[in-house]
């Protein structure tokens, strides 16, 4: 320490119940030395920083949103900080990439969110949290690091990566690949106006993508480098096809129509995804899926995942969101968590399901819907609103459907223009956990006491979505999930440490508890 301790000569002028005022009390007891052992396992010396130093900088940086470079700078600068982190008057902190240094450390260890783990244990150690048997589920979309980058930009860069990556691949480039001088950092020059211009230089990248990634020379890559042609061999098939009177053998290629599912947005972060919140809406980045105690606001799990991908829909990360909870819970959601698996999952589980059902389509505008046919799942038969009864086929295909088809029935019937449009006839299909999926809409509709505790529970996760964004932070600041995971985590854990503080967060006789606001 260098100069005077702040928090011995300042603290009248630290604010009184603010985090800064909280971390120069108690950072030691809520990050304590040992709490670092395995991360810096080394007995030859120690950090040139100690790491509930670092620790507290990065809590805070995370609550205000801040660069590494901002956060020194506040280190030095305001006496708030200087107070919080430990540091003397006249300490000139550190230089930012300490910040880098430490966070990459703590992404290496076995707890790389030990930062929340922390506060988690203080809000376990306060009861807080005992007895209040809900939480609120939702995700929310947080921008990526880095420029979206279209499909001419891609190709070029994936093809500099490899160049620059694989030993050999420069002089493989300058033999066989011409559509671009891809020691040039900037884009062809073509009229990019012409449809034709433009087509022509997809198709001789691509040929020259496919050219480079068949003749590179046999030997065993390192990881950057079998990183640079997996991304190269990604980038060069997503975006393209066949030319359109070619049979894909010719090696003549154009743009796809449309847009590939799991599309790579960009080979700076291969990570990142297209996300669509709405048919009409898409970002480009990860989501931020969070578990939210209701009453307090507290998070209670988060985790940061890719935008798209079955593995990373909301039902999926909303059971491994409750996973680590040990008592039945009232499960709060919007239909993005009413899948038929997550209901069968969470019923098994114990918990009670305040889930919005997904409204049914109609097959034709202000007909009838699947609710309107009796389906009796046991029996197998399935009966019109004429009183037409079919039976249901054993389930089968990827989703494990059963299918009613009314086929000549639906012939001559008084109800046909309210049911189908299909010549054949209307076929149901039928999905998995179907009569839990018929239970949950009935309830919704029908159960007063379903839709009261829906209305007041469900909105306040809404306002923790806000704080999680707020100052900025909806754009990420890392490129790749496992960095900005880990982010999430210290963001969600400095929320926390601020909203138990403002609950009277207290440290005395070596335990932590709520202190009830003085009247």
């Amino acid at each position: 320490m260098v100069g005077p301790d702040v928090w011995e000569t300042c603290r009248d002028l630290i604010p009184a119940g603010s985090v800064f005022a909280f971390l120069a009390e108690h950072r030691g007891e809520l990050f304590p030395a040992v709490m670092f052992a395995d991360v810096y396992p080394s007995a030859n010396g120690r950090p040139s920083m100690p790491p509930q130093i670092l620790a507290a900088a990065i809590t805070l940086q995370a609550l205000h949103g801040l660069s590494d470079f901002e956060t020194v700078q506040e280190l030095r600068c305001d006496l708030r900080w200087k107070a919080a982190c430990g540091l003397g008057l006249n300490d000139m902190a550190f230089d930012p990439s300490l910040l880098a240094y430490f966070r990459r450390r703590l992404a290496r260890s076995a707890r790389p969110n030990r930062i929340f783990e922390a506060v988690r244990e203080v809000v376990k150690a306060t009861g807080v949290l005992k007895g209040k048997h809900r939480r609120a589920l939702d995700s929310s979309v947080l921008d990526d690091a880095v420029a979206t980058q279209d499909t001419v930009t891609q190709l070029i860069a994936a093809v500099r990566a490899v160049i620059r990556e694989v030993p050999g691949a420069g002089a493989v480039a300058a033999a066989q690949c011409s559509a671009h001088d891809y020691t040039d950092p900037g884009k062809p020059r073509i009229v990019w106006n012409d449809e034709q211009a433009r087509a022509e230089l997809v198709d001789a990248l691509v040929t020259d993508a496919l050219w480079l990634l068949g003749h590179l020379p046999e030997q065993q890559l390192g990881e950057k480098a079998a990183n640079a042609v997996g991304i190269l061999a990604l980038v060069a098939g997503q975006d393209v096809e066949p030319a359109e009177d070619s049979d894909g053998r010719d090696g003549r290629w154009r743009i796809t129509r449309g847009t590939a599912p799991n599309r790579r947005v960009s080979s700076i972060d291969p990570e990142a995804r297209h996300v669509h919140r709405t048919r009409t809406h898409r970002q480009d980045g990860f989501k931020a899926h969070l578990a939210v105690e209701p009453e307090t606001g507290l998070y209670t799990a988060v985790v940061l995942r890719p935008g798209a991908g079955p593995e990373h829909h909301e039902g999926v990360v909303g059971l491994e969101l409750l996973a680590d909870e040990d008592t039945p819970l009232d499960a709060f959601g919007d239909t993005a968590y009413s899948t038929g698996d997550v209901r069968q999952a969470l019923h098994g589980a114990g918990h009670r399901l305040f889930i919005k059902a997904a409204p049914l389509r109609r097959a034709v505008p202000g007909g009838f819907t699947l609710d309107d046919f009796a389906i009796d799942s046991q029996a197998a038969v399935v009966t019109c609103p004429a009183g037409h009864t079919v039976a249901l086929s054993d389930p089968g295909g990827q989703h494990h459907q059963r299918k009613a088809s009314f086929g000549d029935l639906c012939a001559g019937c008084p109800l046909r223009e309210r049911c189908t449009k299909a010549k054949a006839g209307r076929i149901l299909t039928i999905r998995p956990h179907h009569d839990l999926q018929t239970a949950a809409r009935h309830q919704a509709a029908t159960d007063p006491g379903w839709q009261a505790d829906y209305r007041r529970w469900r909105p306040p996760v809404e306002r923790a979505v806000a704080w999680l964004v707020h100052h900025g932070n909806r754009r990420l600041r890392y490129r790749g999930t496992i960095k900005n995971d880990t982010w999430l985590h210290t963001r969600a854990a400095a929320l926390n440490l601020r909203r138990l503080i403002s609950l009277g967060l207290t440290h005395t006789s070596g335990t932590w508890h709520i202190a009830p606001a003085s009247a």
